[in-house]
C-alpha cells in the first residue's frame, strides 16, 4: 500500500490518544515518541492535515471532552472534521459530539479499542485497587475518574444517555490478541477480560469496542491497534506496521468528507 492508497480528505483528521495517553514527546526539536507512531506520518503523506491533541492523562470522560472541544475549536475555528480515538478517547469524542454540540463539526468518529460497553479489567482493578489508590491520587492532586469511567456500570449509564448524533457516521475497530500476540505484559488482564467477556485486545474485548455502522476486528494488542510494535509477535515474525491500515479506515470515511 502507498500513500495514494490514502485519499486526501477536505476536512482535517484528529487523532485522539487513550487514557495516560500524549500526542508526541519532544526533546530538542526532535519527536522521541508518538502515540500514533507511523500513522500520523501515513496520512500527512497523503495530504491531510493531522491534529494530535493532548488530553488530560486521568480526568474522567466529560473533562476531556472538553479539552477536545476547546482543541478543535482552536485549531480548526470552523468547517467538519474527522476524528479517530483510541480507546478512551473514543468514549471523550461520542460525549463532545453528542453532550457538548459538536455534532455539526464532527463528520465521523471512528473508535479504535474504545470500550463502549467498559472492560472487565477496569472493573476488577477498581473494585480491588480503587479504595488503596484513592487516597494515593488524592495526596498528589490528580483525578483517578477515568478509571471509574472505563467500568462496565459507568459505560451503562454512559450509553444510557449519550446516543449517536444524527448525520454523524460511526465507525470502530477492535482488536483480538491471542497466540503469539498474548506476551508477558497482557497475559493477566487478557485472562479476565477472556473469562467475562470472550475475545479481546489484552484490555477491552470485541463485544465491547464494536460500535457503529461498521466494525472492523484487527489480529493485535491494546496498543498495536495504535502501531505500537508487539515485541513477541515481531520476534515470530507475525508482526507489521498497522499503519496501512488507518490508510483502509481514511477510505471508508472518505464517503461523508
Amino acid at each position: 500500500m502507498t500513500a495514494n492508497d490514502t485519499p486526501k480528505l477536505g476536512a482535517p483528521i484528529v487523532l485522539v490518544h487513550g487514557l495516560c495517553g500524549y500526542d508526541r514527546v519532544v526533546a530538542f526539536g526532535r519527536t522521541l515518541k508518538d502515540y500514533f507512531p507511523g500513522i500520523r506520518e501515513k496520512l500527512e503523506a497523503a495530504g491531510n492535515r493531522v491534529l494530535m491533541p493532548r488530553l488530560s492523562c486521568t480526568l474522567g470522560v466529560s473533562a476531556r471532552a472538553g479539552e477536545l472541544k476547546r482543541y478543535i475549536q482552536r485549531h480548526v475555528p470552523a468547517g467538519p472534521v474527522h476524528v479517530i480515538g483510541h480507546s478512551m478517547g473514543g468514549l471523550d469524542a461520542r460525549y463532545m459530539v453528542s453532550e457538548l454540540g459538536m455534532a455539526d463539526r464532527v463528520r465521523s468518529l471512528t473508535t479504535v479499542g474504545t470500550p463502549h460497553r467498559g472492560s472487565a479489567f477496569a472493573d476488577w482493578g477498581v473494585g480491588r485497587f480503587g479504595r488503596v489508590l484513592s487516597p494515593f491520587f488524592q495526596f498528589l492532586g490528580l483525578s483517578y475518574q477515568a478509571f471509574i469511567d472505563l467500568t462496565s456500570a459507568a459505560c451503562r449509564r454512559f450509553n444510557a444517555t449519550v446516543r449517536d448524533a444524527r448525520g454523524v457516521r460511526y465507525y470502530s475497530v477492535a482488536g483480538v490478541c491471542e497466540g503469539l500476540w498474548v506476551g508477558p505484559g497482557w497475559r493477566f488482564p487478557h485472562g479476565i477480560v477472556s473469562r467475562a467477556e470472550g475475545p479481546n485486545d489484552g484490555v477491552v474485548s470485541v463485544a465491547s469496542a464494536s460500535w457503529g455502522e461498521h466494525s472492523e476486528v484487527w489480529d493485535g494488542d491494546h496498543l498495536n491497534l495504535v502501531n505500537w510494535p508487539n515485541r513477541q509477535a515481531r520476534k515470530c515474525g507475525v508482526w507489521d506496521s498497522f499503519a496501512p491500515d488507518y490508510g483502509r479506515i481514511v477510505r471508508r470515511i472518505a464517503v461523508s468528507d
